[in-house]
């Protein structure tokens, strides 16, 4: 066999079950090996969008997704891929094709450091050189781009390397216990809980793991201790638990501050400080954090964790849990009341009947059309915030969102892998018009694989964040408006169907309406956003808590 042949094979030995990409003459013996194994190659509209959906595989199933692009144009469209996965921690391998090293009649032409352009955004870069290094080159992608902290890699294979003859089988993937943390840590951890009046626990994105979902669930069970999350933590434990006070969508001034301030001691499991912060530090502060992650903390002027626990994060909590026990002098009563105060605020305009919609009340009616696993994908925008605060989570991985790199244009793509790896759970992408025009272009690709698809679009006209942001700085509006094709009749061009709410009863009937119907569905719906200004800028800043 040859090189590509021998590298598909290793692919299939990893588990592979998709390939995403883009290809060029140079992955063409890749694309023949692809055409006779299991692994099914899903042709994308643009490389950036194979990315995107590697990397959601890689962050639903834990085993790395993988995308493939040709040299050049090719494989500087999956810069921004890379980056999301990487911030995002999803484990990626990218395969790019370049021209023969060894001897090319083309000069310079398409010709750029692929390897040194993608170091900075990955875990791992590397040329394959050789044939005999085709299989341990990919065993050491796929361990590098899982392990813990997972995130993205790069292989090159360049075209006279990919014909090559190749020797040798694939290595087949070892399971590496993680390392656990120490005793010592662990029951000082459990004397600083124990001894704190009001300690909080703080679930991050690094928590989302199966296990350490259920080990949390167990730990706050059994202590009484209530929680909140981050943007990428929701869902970890059911948000319809009676401990859990709210998500934190901003650093400071909202409801679930309240409980944060009044913490003397938070329990921060599994946050990574690439996503935004969920409450700053100050070095003047009395309130101590105990930081629970697989790594170290990293140390920056908002974050200086007291005490660190590190090692495998389900082993630290399962072990933290089987040694606390409840304590009497405990006071929960300023969080509960947090969540009290955030629960009445959460409802303000859910049932709200103007139109253009509220976003209160998109969410509330996304919240009721999806099931308990129903899968959410969001692009990012305005109304991201406002998922991550009132969109309830009731188990793992089912809201999709970006709260690291936080890029525009990913809602869709992640949106289709999700609905190729779980054709029997409902799967909803909810864009930005914005955001959606980066990549819609992969509706066609939807349609074409057959799956069953809804893709909700909440259309203002313009970049509506950045208009909110620049309200909020009392600038003069400006550089922000767009004009928008008919989104009915551009789903319809690609054999999608399409509807316009044109009433706020509309989103609710239509989500109804197309939950089990076969095919790629868009919803367009009109938003009302001058709620930014009166929610985020006026009523959170005049909370007492």
């Amino acid at each position: 066999m040859n090189a590509a042949e021998l590298f598909v094979r290793s692919l299939e030995t990893e588990g592979v079950k998709y390939v995403f990409g883009v290809p060029g003459e140079e992955n063409l013996d890749v694309l023949e090996a692809l055409r006779t194994s299991t692994i099914a190659f899903v042709a994308t509209r643009h490389e950036q969008s194979a990315g995107f959906m590697a990397a959601t595989v890689g962050r639903l199933t834990g085993k790395a997704g993988v995308a493939l692009s040709t040299l050049g144009p090719g494989a500087t469209n999956l810069v921004t891929a890379a980056a999301y996965a990487q911030l995002g921690a999803m484990p990626m391998v990218m395969i790019t094709g370049q021209k023969p090293i060894k001897k090319s009649k083309q000069g310079a032409f398409q010709i750029v450091n692929v390897v040194e352009l993608m170091r900075p955004v990955t875990k791992f870069a590397k040329t394959i050189v050789t044939a005999d290094a085709i299989a341990s080159s990919t065993r050491e992608a796929f361990r590098r781009a899982e392990e813990e902290r997972p995130g993205a890699v790069h292989l090159e294979i360049p075209e006279d390397i990919a014909a090559e003859e190749a020797f040798g089988e694939p290595f087949e993937p070892k399971k590496v216990r993680r390392a656990v943390a120490e005793e010592k840590a662990i029951l000082e951890a459990v004397r600083m809980i124990q001894s704190a009046r009001r300690p909080l626990i703080l679930v991050g994105a690094g928590a989302n793991r199966k296990m350490t979902a259920k080990m949390l669930r167990a730990f706050v069970d059994k202590t009484g201790i209530p929680f909140f999350n981050t943007q990428m933590g929701k869902g970890v434990i059911d948000e319809r638990h009676p401990l859990f006070i709210g998500t934190a969508a901003f650093s400071y001034s909202d409801y679930v501050h309240c409980a944060v301030s009044a913490a003397d001691l938070i329990v921060n499991v599994g946050h990574d400080v690439i996503e935004k912060p969920p409450f700053i530090m100050t070095q003047k502060r009395e309130q101590k954090v105990i930081h629970v992650n697989f790594t170290p903390a990293s140390v920056d002027p908002i974050y200086f964790p007291d005490h660190e626990v590190v090692g495998d994060i389900a082993n630290a909590v399962w072990q933290m849990g089987e040694r606390i026990e409840p304590q009497p002098h405990w006071d929960f009563a300023p969080f509960l009341s947090a969540r009290t105060k955030l629960r009445a605020h959460l409802e303000e305009n859910a049932r709200d009947g103007s139109f253009p919609l509220k976003p209160q009340r998109i969410v509330a009616d996304m919240r009721k059309a999806m099931p308990d696993d129903g899968i959410l994908c969001l692009d990012n925008g305005m109304y991201k915030l406002w998922f991550a605060r009132q969109y309830e989570a009731y188990a793992p991985n089912t809201l999709l969102l970006d709260n690291a790199l936080a890029t525009m244009g990913a809602g869709l793509p992640s949106a289709i892998a999700a609905a190729l790896l779980y054709p029997e759970r409902r799967v909803v992408a909810l864009c930005g018009d914005g955001g959606f025009l980066m990549n819609s272009q992969e509706m066609e690709t939807a349609v074409r694989l057959g799956i069953r698809l809804t893709v909700v679009l909440v259309n203002d006209n313009g970049y509506g964040m950045i208009k909110w942001k620049q309200q909020s700085v009392h600038l003069p509006s400006f550089g922000l408006d767009f004009g928008n094709p008919d989104f009915v009749k551009y789903a319809e061009a690609y054999g999608a169907k399409g509807y316009r709410v044109g009433r706020a009863d509309d989103l609710g009937e239509l989500l109804r309406k197309t939950a089990d119907l076969p095919g790629v569905h868009l919803i367009e719906v009109p938003v009302d956003y001058s709620e930014n200004d009166r929610v985020f800028n006026k009523e959170l800043k005049q909370i007492v808590c």
